[in-house]
C-alpha cells in the first residue's frame, strides 16, 4: 500500500500452507489470524474471568453458576478476524494493488512463479522484490506430532474447547496460550526442556513462572517429548505423551486431551527459490541476512519481519521497517528502521512490557560495575479489595552509571504492561535518564507511577 502511493504498480503475493491438520487462513499474516490479534482476545476473556471472580468483593451479586463458552468465543474471535481479512482487501483495491492468493517462488532473474490453490501457474517480473513470508511454527519430529497435537497456528479456530492440555515449549507463544487457556478453568500443564522466555530478563521470566505455578498451572522441567499416541478419538480425544529427561533417562507417561507445541518457529525461506536467484541465506536458522537497508545480497531484493537475521521477530517492527524502505527507494527518504530500544509485551497471566536491555545482557556489555538496578514490588490498587496478589508485580530500570544513569532497560510486570511500556519506551528513545524518571511527577493511583 505504500509502494501504490508513489503510483508503483504493486502486486501482492499471499498463500497460506494449511498446517498438517488443514487448518489455513485469510490475509493478514500470522499476527491477524493466528498471532497477537486472537492471543490478545483469548486473554482478554480470561481476565474478564479474573474480573468475575473479583466483582463479588466490589459487591456486585449473581446467583448462576459462571461457565466459559469456548465455542463462543472463538466464534466472536474469528469474526472479528474474518472482518479484518475483508478490510485488508478492500484497501488493496483501494489502492490499486493486484492481490494474488498464490504461492510464490523465484524461478530467475526478476521472474517469480505464483500457484493458486488449484495448481495453476504464472509467471511475473518485478524491478524490486520484497520478501516478508514470515514463520510457521516447529515440530518435534517425533512418532504422533503431526498427526495428533496442534500448534498455534491450530488453536486459535479449534471447533471444541482443547481440555487437559499439554503444552510443549517456554517460548512467549507457549506461556501465553498456556496462561490464558488456565484463565479460562482448564487443566494445563506446561513441559519446559529448560529455561522460560530465553531472550527475555530471566528475573522477570522466573517471576511470571511462579506466579503461573501458582495460579494452577503445572511445570514438568527438563523433560522433552519423544512420543505421542492417541488413545482415544474424540473433540477433543485423549493422547497419551511419553517424555524423557534431558539429563537423564528417567521416562514419564502422562494423558491429555490436547497437546499444544510452541517450541520455536522457522522461517519460510527455504522453498521459495532463492537459491534460484542466488539469495544467501543462514543454512542453520533459514533466515536472511541483510544490510541496514533491508536489502539481501541480490540489490533488487530486500527483506523484513520475522525471516531477518539477528533482528526482532515484532509485527509492530515488519510495518515500520517496510514502510521505512518504500520511502527511500521511491520517495527520496534516508531513515532506516531503528531496532534498537524496540517496546514489547508478553501477555502472560500477569503481564510482562520491556524495553531496552534485559539486566543480563546489560552486564554482559557493560560490565556489572558500570549497571545499577533500581527494582520495587507493587501492588495494583484493584486487586487490592479481593485481597489477591499482594506484591508480586514489579518493576525494574536498567541504568548506565558511565552515561549519567541513563536508562537502557526498562521491565514492568502486572496489569496494562503494554500500555504502561509504549509511553516509557518513548522516554527510553529521547535519552532518559534516572534524575529525569525521579524528577517525574507520578499519576496517582495507578500502577505505571512505582
Amino acid at each position: 500500500q505504500e509502494a501504490a502511493k508513489y503510483e508503483k504498480k504493486v502486486m501482492v503475493l499471499d498463500f497460506v500452507t494449511p498446517t498438517p491438520l488443514g487448518n489455513s487462513w485469510g490475509l493478514g499474516g500470522t499476527c491477524v489470524n493466528v498471532g497477537c490479534i486472537p492471543k490478545k482476545l483469548m486473554h482478554q476473556a480470561a481476565l474478564l474471568g479474573q474480573a468475575l471472580q473479583d466483582s463479588r468483593k466490589f459487591g456486585w451479586q449473581f446467583t448462576e453458576e459462571v461457565k466459559h463458552h469456548w465455542m463462543t468465543m472463538t466464534e466472536s474471535v474469528q469474526n472479528y478476524i474474518g472482518s479484518l481479512n475483508w478490510g485488508y482487501r478492500v484497501a488493496l483495491r483501494e489502492k490499486s494493488v493486484t492481490y494474488e492468493n498464490a504461492y510464490g517462488e523465484f524461478v530467475g532473474p526478476h521472474t517469480i512463479k505464483a500457484t493458486n490453490k488449484r495448481g495453476v501457474e504464472k509467471l511475473y517480473t518485478a524491478e524490486k522484490f520484497l520478501i516478508a513470508t514470515g514463520e510457521r511454527p516447529r515440530y518435534l519430529g517425533i512418532p504422533g506430532d503431526k498427526e495428533y497435537c496442534i500448534s498455534s497456528d491450530d488453536l486459535f479456530s479449534l471447533p471444541y474447547c482443547p481440555g487437559k492440555t499439554l503444552v510443549v515449549g517456554a517460548s512467549y507463544v507457549a506461556l501465553e496460550c498456556a496462561g490464558f487457556l488456565a484463565g479460562l478453568g482448564l487443566d494445563v500443564t506446561v513441559m519446559v526442556r529448560s529455561i522460560l522466555l530465553r531472550g527475555f530478563d530471566q528475573d522477570i521470566a522466573n517471576k511470571i513462572g511462579e506466579y503461573m505455578e501458582e495460579h494452577g498451572i503445572k511445570f514438568i522441567r527438563e523433560f522433552v517429548p519423544i512420543k505421542v499416541e492417541q488413545l482415544q478419538e474424540g473433540t477433543p480425544g485423549k493422547l497419551k505423551v511419553t517424555a524423557k529427561s534431558t539429563n537423564g533417562n528417567q521416562i514419564i507417561e502422562g494423558e491429555y486431551n490436547t497437546v499444544l507445541l510452541a517450541i520455536g518457529r522457522d522461517a519460510c525461506t527455504r522453498n521459495i527459490g532463492l537459491d534460484k536467484v542466488g539469495v544467501k541465506i543462514n543454512e542453520k536458522t533459514g533466515k536472511i541476512p541483510v544490510n541496514d537497508e533491508e536489502q539481501t545480497n541480490v540489490p533488487y531484493i530486500y527483506a523484513i519481519g520475522d525471516i531477518l537475521q539477528d533482528k526482532l521477530e515484532l509485527t509492530p517492527v515488519a510495518i515500520q521497517a517496510g514502510r521505512l524502505l518504500v520511502r527511500r527507494l521511491y520517495a527520496g527518504a534516508t531513515n532506516k528502521c531503528d531496532y534498537v530500544n524496540v517496546p514489547t509485551t508478553v501477555f502472560t497471566p500477569l503481564e510482562y512490557g520491556a524495553c531496552g536491555y534485559a539486566e543480563e545482557t546489560a552486564i554482559e556489555e557493560f560490565g556489572e560495575e558500570n549497571i545499577e538496578v533500581y527494582h520495587s514490588h507493587f501492588w495494583p490498587l484493584e486487586w487490592t479489595v479481593p485481597s489477591r496478589d499482594n506484591n508480586k508485580c514489579y518493576a525494574k530500570i536498567i541504568c548506565n552509571i558511565q552515561d549519567n544513569e541513563r536508562v537502557i532497560g526498562f521491565h514492568v510486570l502486572g496489569p496494562n504492561a503494554g500500555e504502561i511500556t509504549q509511553g516509557f519506551a518513548a522516554a527510553i528513545k529521547c535519552g532518559m535518564t534516572k534524575e529525569q524518571l525521579d524528577s517525574t511527577v507520578g499519576i496517582h493511583p495507578v500502577c505505571a507511577e512505582v
